[in-house]
């Protein structure tokens, strides 16, 4: 690292400066609550959770002594369907005027040692969509793109369960009521009935016309036909 620039554990005498770097990546990338809380508070309080929860990692970086770049990590894994340990990156993040200073780099230096030293195999990062200059980062130090996640409000959630047509209120699994079933079929049944007849008859209408046609176009050739000339001979 260069001169100047250091990385290492956050201490409770961080807090301040850790949420103040938050607050103003909030504001940079103007994602709301995508990224974090603006409450001060609720800030300090969820760095100190993360601080005392297994797993957590909170590192500081320091651009002469003073807190100019975090990153948050936790360890994830092994759990009940994957015996893989990771290191899973929840935030990178580098004052405005201390970047290009090898502080991002450092701060990622530290969280490599970590995940060697805890058996994670793999570090994984989730930059926001609108984060371009950390996807280029990411992407020039090796980060490959992942499968794709996927994600939905709780309430539109809530509504579109709602709306689904398998979803009977009160039927175990949302399957339909026996009953119901039994009466939509017999619906099917007689519509694709009448749609049967219906083709029945129009086929029959359309031969009978066919037949009319036949008919008097046979006789007006009939009728121009010319008579059986006789010759007299005297």
């Amino acid at each position: 690292m260069r001169p100047g620039v250091t990385t290492r554990p956050a201490t409770p005498d961080d807090l301040d400066g850790l949420v103040a770097l938050c607050l103003e990546a909030r504001s940079e990338l103007q994602v709301g609550s995508q990224l974090c809380t603006d409450d001060p508070q609720r800030l300090r309080d969820q760095l100190v959770v993360l601080l005392a929860s297994p797993g957590g990692t909170v590192l500081t970086g320091l651009l002469d002594d003073e807190v100019a770049g975090m990153l948050l990590a936790r360890v994830i894994g092994p759990g009940p369907f994957s015996e893989v340990v990771a290191l899973s990156l929840e935030a990178l993040y580098v004052r405005g005027d201390a970047r290009r200073r090898g502080l991002g780099h450092g701060l990622l230096v530290a969280a490599a040692t970590l995940a060697d030293e805890v058996g994670a195999t793999e570090v994984y990062a989730s930059p926001l969509p609108g984060a371009r200059g950390m996807h280029r980062f990411l992407a020039r130090i090796g980060f490959a793109p992942a499968a794709a996640h996927r994600v939905v409000t709780t309430s539109a959630l809530q509504r579109r369960l709602t709306l689904e047509p398998s979803a009977v209120v009160g039927t175990p699994s949302g399957r339909m009521p026996k009953q119901r079933l039994e009466g939509l079929i017999a619906r099917r049944k007689q519509a694709r009935a009448s749609q049967g007849g219906d083709a029945t008859a129009r086929l029959e209408a359309a031969l009978q016309a066919r037949a009319s046609i036949s008919m008097q176009v046979s006789r007006a050739v009939q009728t121009r036909r010319p008579s059986s000339s006789t010759t007299t001979i005297s």
